[in-house]
């Protein structure tokens, strides 16, 4: 799969693409079925399928730490791309450029000229250009000619109402069977495992560190988790994402203690599914009194896992 990240990496122009733009946050199953026809529309018109997608999120740049909770980054979406067999992905920076960019002067210089997209598929509601002016409408009156263009109407007929949105609602809430349906998999987080401050050493429950790299985390709180990519069998664990009040932290993080485990596995990227909530996150008088309930915490998750098996 071809990488393409920001339009100055474009040195000659593209195949001619059927393409699909947004920011595919979680890649749900909704998704899922538009990409699958992009796949299906390329291989019909013998040309390449394209994923068009933002970084950052638009609503990260705008909103910050009010944007909503980020379920997927691009690491992650790149995975999962590859794995729905998409030929092409193009990275756009968005900047305050970007986002002030005239619609008309978007559609023809970024899709015609730079990106070659011969048939495009967005939603109804896909908005563009400076002040978001542009929208579907414009998509199919000034791209006439140019490309065809498709809303997503026909393609999730036949499925319930799936966004982003709900599955950040059923994360929140700890129904992760939920939201599993609506992802198609478990809901997962991957990253590099770093050096942290060795405070779960000195209590007894070693833990691996991930850097969230994320404006706004969807979870809080214990979890049940499975991991991956630290030998060649998965290993459960329980989690904690949050800000470690008891010992004053201040960034969100994603701490796991692995059972069964105790190998180096410093830069290892692994991947952490969430299995079950076991509580909300809080703030203990002492370190002493956080260590006694990571220990009930670990035996509410191996009870949870005798239930699962």
């Amino acid at each position: 799969m071809q990488l393409i990240r920001g339009l100055e990496s474009i040195t000659k122009q593209l195949q001619p693409c059927v393409a699909t733009i947004g920011k595919f946050d979680g890649i749900h199953i909704g998704h899922q079925q538009i990409i699958n026809e992009v796949i299906r529309l390329a291989k019909l018109q013998n040309r390449e399928s394209a994923v068009i997608v933002f970084e950052p999120d638009p609503q990260e740049f705008f909103a910050g730490e009010n944007a909503p909770a980020r379920l997927t980054r691009f690491r992650e979406k790149w995975r999962i791309f590859k794995q729905l067999g998409v030929e092409k992905v193009i990275c756009l920076k968005f900047s305050e450029a970007l986002a002030s960019m005239k619609a008309e002067h978007f559609i023809d210089d970024l899709l015609v000229e730079k990106l070659a997209v011969k048939h495009l598929i967005v939603g109804d509601d896909f908005r563009f250009g400076v002040k978001r002016s542009g929208d579907y409408a414009l998509l199919q009156q000034h791209g006439a000619g140019k490309f065809e263009v498709q809303n997503t109407a026909s393609i999730t007929h036949g499925v319930d109402r799936v966004s982003s949105t709900l599955v950040r609602q059923y994360l929140a809430n700890g129904k992760f069977d939920l939201a599993e349906k609506l992802l198609g998999r478990r809901y997962s987080i991957e990253g590099k495992v770093a050096h942290g401050d060795k405070l779960g050493r000195t209590i007894n429950f070693p833990t691996l560190n991930l850097a969230l790299k994320r404006k706004v985390s969807p979870l809080q709180g214990v979890f049940l988790v499975k991991v991956f990519g630290l030998a060649n069998e998965c290993f459960w664990g329980v989690a904690n994402i949050g800000r470690r009040p008891t010992v004053k932290g201040n960034i969100n993080r994603l701490e796991v203690h692995v059972f069964d485990f105790e190998k180096d596995c410093y830069g290892k990227e692994v991947t952490v599914e969430f299995v079950r909530k076991i509580r909300d996150e809080k703030k203990f008088d002492s370190v002493e009194f956080l260590k006694q309930q990571i220990a009930i915490d670990v035996d509410n998750a191996k009870r949870k896992i005798e239930l699962l098996n």
